[in-house]
């Protein structure tokens, strides 16, 4: 009916989703999403178009991402063990450490265990580069990008 090709249909609709879910997920004030679109080069009568679409069902788009994101386990608690191997039968003097974590979480209401077992070196490198991640956090760019994620 509409004379055109049906990959060019396909392409108009998965932008046009692409726009509004991104836009939903950012939360872009209404200026923000003209100029946004403006760019594209649509007719002035399109884009009031587009911004009352995008105002109608923002929080509607919010709401169904939010369901569709993946449900990540959260941290309920951690017990820790450190084993230290002296001796065996072949080596009588030698140091062996291992330290033993068991990382409980919850996810979906129920509790799960997750055993990890490293040496202290790999555990102070992961300590390390942990709170070099915190630290990073602490930057003026990082708080800008979270603050446009919320």
């Amino acid at each position: 009916k509409l004379n055109i090709d049906v990959d060019a249909v396909q392409r108009a609709v998965e932008g046009l989703t692409y726009l509004l879910t991104e836009s939903s997920k950012l939360m872009i004030s209404e200026i923000d999403f003209q100029d946004s679109i403006h760019v594209l080069g649509f007719s002035d009568e399109l884009n009031k178009l587009l911004l009352q679409l995008y105002l109608d069902n923002r929080k509607e788009i919010r709401s169904i991402l939010n369901e569709l994101a993946p449900k990540l386990p959260s941290y309920h608690s951690l017990e820790w063990r450190l084993d230290v191997q002296l001796a065996s039968r072949s080596l009588r003097q030698q140091i062996k450490p291992v330290v033993t974590i068991k990382l409980h979480l919850n996810q979906n209401e129920d509790q799960t265990a997750q055993v990890l077992q490293t040496d202290p070196s790999t555990l102070l490198h992961l300590i390390q580069q942990l709170e070099q991640a915190l630290g990073e956090m602490k930057t003026n760019h990082c708080r800008r990008i979270v603050r446009n994620m919320k």
